[in-house]
């Protein structure tokens, strides 16, 4: 027997919502995040502001949502357990998810807004920053583990390393970053990291 859903439940159609994730993808480009508007986006995608609130409660909750749902996964990398080849490859996710349209325009934009609103700064952290962190350190604890890393590695110094040199001349110096310069940050993250048998360690 087919259960129905419960009268006055909100039924979550999937078209509804692709629409909507590409009306907010779209406004993040073309209006910045601080112009964005729940009525901006549901004109866009063609459906009506209650559709927008029947998925997230704020404007903040269904950027973050968004970028969540597409963002976290690009930073995986399947790990071959050669270090410097999964080093590699974690950095070559990174300039890639810099590099793509939209996120060249929306991460740098978004990391502004959140230097004056704490509160996105937290969310963001939350919902985008830990969890791909999280791919990172879990590629480097296992690397500690068959002895490639020294067993002290400073777990936040070691994800802030490839991730900060390639941002910084991405977005910073808005220079490419071709695979010669990703294979020279590996090779220099590499050697930092090894030579470093103490530092500042993640509590």
């Amino acid at each position: 027997m087919t259960q129905r859903a419960p009268s006055g439940a909100a039924v979550l159609k999937p078209d509804v919502t692709a629409a909507i994730i590409r009306a907010v993808l779209a406004e993040l480009v073309e209006r910045s995040y601080a112009r964005l508007s729940m009525e901006g986006v549901a004109k866009r995608a063609g459906t009506s502001k209650s559709a927008l609130y029947r998925r997230w409660p704020t404007k903040q909750d269904m950027v973050l949502a968004v970028l969540a749902d597409i963002s976290v996964p690009m930073a995986d990398v399947t790990e071959t357990g050669d270090l410097r080849r999964d080093m590699r490859a974690a950095a070559e996710s990174m300039a890639a998810w810099l590099a793509s349209e939209p996120y060249a325009k929306i991460i740098p934009d978004l990391i502004a807004e959140a230097h004056r609103t704490p509160a996105l700064a937290e969310a963001i952290s939350v919902s985008l920053a830990k969890p791909r962190r999280a791919q990172l350190r879990s590629l480097l604890t296992r690397a500690i583990d068959r002895g490639d890393l020294p067993a002290d590695t400073d777990m936040e110094m070691a994800q802030d390393l490839v991730a900060a040199l390639i941002y910084w001349r991405m977005v910073v110096r808005q220079a490419p970053a071709e695979p010669r310069y990703l294979d020279h940050v590996t090779d220099t993250a590499l050697r930092a990291l090894r030579a470093t048998g103490t530092g500042m360690r993640e509590a």
